[in-house]
């Protein structure tokens, strides 16, 4: 396929932001069960995915299979993780509880009086910034178009685009729509068939320690905060989710409480430098499940509404739009998240 991608400011988006914890393990909700297929499906995808993006570009995506510790500070987080964790072994998925001694055996910098936990060996991590950038490099090495310009509207087989020396359309057999929490805002959707997308807001905070020996070695997710080590030294501590609109200001508040609840769970990260406060946007649903799949425009397919598990979802959501596009068939994996779920009859 010769493919052109429109994007008004390249590896900018959220992904830019996101922390890069792939854990379908870790982060599975109640009620969640098509998503977590999903999720499952796209983790397991991963090694060949970045192994045959480094391949090809000789950059590095940060991929690393670290797993994931979840971590109670206290007896009320205690009984909640216990209660996920027999949600998660009701669903056939590998955890490991763990008492006190042996979280801190496998992480000695945890606090001394965490009271429990869990270990999600499966739940792996990659920097979406070096991902993406990888991801770009690839594109442009396999002869892609990279457009700096800003999509207004769709129609079947072509976008209207503002901004540059290219004409005001982009024509093409098929269309795909991935603009995140902007998705919805491009002209061409019927108004029933407008996809419902908004945005969520995410803060986010970066810190750098020392690489060798790292302060530790897995994802470590609290009630109220996760911590992401990279071998670089690296600290990435996360998320707010705030229902904001469009608003990306970092807040104090919000640094605080993050900081406050990393300490609590790895006292060292006080130690750190903190390098960087953003905030991002994060494209949510009604129920939080990805849009994929064809609409109700010919040739125009969603590929958006991803909300917490965007990174997470790369490789399964590429395989399954690709293979739309080449069969004009959807493909079962994505059967659950059809955008036409959310479609409204006209009055």
């Amino acid at each position: 396929m010769d493919v052109v991608v429109v994007d008004p400011a390249p590896e900018r988006g959220a992904s830019r932001v996101a922390a890069g914890m792939l854990a379908p393990v870790t982060e599975v909700h109640y009620g969640e069960e098509a998503l977590l297929a999903l999720n499952l499906d796209s983790n397991r995808r991963y090694p060949g995915f970045v192994a045959e993006l480094e391949a090809c570009t000789g950059m590095s995506t940060g991929y690393r299979a670290s797993g994931t510790l979840s971590v109670a500070r206290d007896a009320d987080d205690l009984a909640a993780l216990d209660d996920l964790v027999r949600y998660q072994r009701g669903l056939g998925l590998e955890v490991e509880r763990l008492g006190r001694r042996e979280l801190r055996r496998l992480e000695p910098a945890l606090a001394p009086g965490v009271r429990g936990g869990a270990l999600v060996a499966g739940d792996h991590q990659v920097d979406p910034r070096r991902l993406v950038a990888a991801l770009g490099e690839a594109c442009r090495g396999r002869g892609v178009a990279l457009l700096a310009v800003r999509a207004s509207a769709v129609r079947s087989g072509a976008v209207t685009v503002e901004g540059g020396e290219i004409g005001a359309t982009v024509e093409g057999d098929a269309v795909v729509v991935a603009a995140g929490c902007w998705s919805g805002r491009l002209d061409g959707f019927a108004p029933e068939a407008i996809p419902p997308v908004r945005p969520v807001k995410g803060q986010i905070l970066r810190l750098r320690g020392r690489a060798t020996p790292p302060l530790a070695t897995r994802n470590i997710r609290g009630l109220d905060a996760y911590l992401v080590f990279r071998e670089d030294g690296e600290v990435v501590v996360g998320a707010t989710v705030e229902e904001r609109g469009y608003d990306t200001g970092v807040t104090a508040g919000a640094v605080h409480d993050l900081l406050h609840a990393a300490v609590e769970l790895v006292p060292e990260v006080g130690e750190l430098a903190l390098v960087e406060t953003a905030a991002g946007l994060r494209p949510g649903t009604p129920d939080n499940a990805p849009l994929l799949g064809p609409t109700h425009l010919d040739g125009v397919v969603l590929a958006t509404g991803h909300h917490r598990n965007g990174v997470l979802l790369a490789p399964a959501t590429a395989a399954a739009v690709v293979e739309l596009l080449a069969t004009g068939t959807t493909p079962p994996a994505i059967a659950a998240f059809v955008p036409g779920r959310f479609e409204r009859v006209p009055a």
